[in-house]
């Protein structure tokens, strides 16, 4: 049995999917990354060459998230029988081990027995428009050094036991939190202003093609024009965050623990997911980890 498996969807997202590319098929080897190619782009089949594509058709449809979920569910309990521990969540979301911790996410992987759901906690590379100039050319931390707490994607990504996964990936059925202090899953949809627009853009034309509200269709309201707001304001608020002296998140961690709970009688489970007005600026170890 192999170790590990990486999987995500993607439409379009060439910025996302490189880095996506990078850092796990780099880790991991591209013959274990499997890529769900929604609407069979061209663009998608260059960049992940050497992953397994899987294309599907892209129509649109009011449902997105939940076929999307359904699909991912089900590759996921496929390849557990042939992977030990699978990685899966979006295309902007990606599993980083401190590099100031001893041992690195290929091996702390490789010597884990299966049968646990993993957590890592969540933080959101935030692009700060009014002190970060340098494009990003490659690697995204170094360009970008400010992190703030994102609980919404402390996401339960690495599975290995029979376990169902909820629409957007932020819930399963386990009963029991594992979140080593070493790893992190850093979600990169602020890290840059100009790719924030033109995804957004991207997602905009989408939903002009569903006929349906934001109240019918399982995608986010920010998908709608009308919802999304004013791009550049977005990101010129990330300023007005506390910043943290230091990089201790350990009070992140004991949050989820202290509130791990049932989530209703839905079969999932879950923690307090509160909004924090702060930010961190990344340690230099951090610099070149993605």
């Amino acid at each position: 049995m192999q170790p590990v498996a990486v999987v995500t969807m993607v439409r379009d997202d060439a910025f996302f999917l490189n880095a996506w590319v990078r850092h796990y098929g780099g880790m991991f080897g591209r013959e274990n990354c499997y890529v769900v190619n929604h609407g069979r782009g061209a663009e998608v089949t260059k960049i992940a060459e050497g992953c397994n594509i899987i294309g599907i058709p892209g129509d649109p449809h009011k449902r997105f998230d939940m076929k999307r979920w359904g699909l991912l569910n089900n590759i996921v309990t496929g390849l557990r029988r042939y992977y030990t521990h699978v990685i899966v969540g979006d295309v902007d979301e990606l599993v980083v081990w401190d590099p100031g911790a001893p041992g690195n996410l290929k091996t702390f992987l490789e010597q884990r027995s299966k049968g646990v759901v993993i957590t890592p906690l969540g933080m959101e590379i935030i692009h700060r428009v009014d002190i970060e100039d340098a494009p990003i050319t490659d690697h995204i931390i170094g360009p970008r050094r400010h992190a703030r707490p994102a609980p919404h994607y402390s996401k339960p990504c690495i599975i290995s036991c029979p376990v169902k996964i909820s629409r957007g990936g932020h819930f399963t059925q386990n009963d029991k939190l594992v979140a080593p202090d070493p790893l992190f899953l850093f979600h990169l949809k602020f890290c840059d202003a100009g790719v924030y627009s033109g995804v957004m853009n991207q997602r905009n034309e989408m939903t002009k093609s569903l006929a349906v509200g934001e109240k019918e269709a399982s995608v986010g309201r920010h998908w709608f024009e009308g919802f999304r707001g004013e791009d550049r304001a977005i990101f010129e608020k990330f300023s007005d965050l506390r910043m943290e002296d230091g990089f201790n998140v350990g009070f992140l961690r004991k949050k989820m623990h202290r509130t791990f709970k049932a989530r209703k009688d839905t079969g999932f489970y879950q923690f307090d997911r509160p909004e924090y007005a702060i930010q961190f600026k990344l340690p230099e170890r951090f610099i070149g980890a993605i």
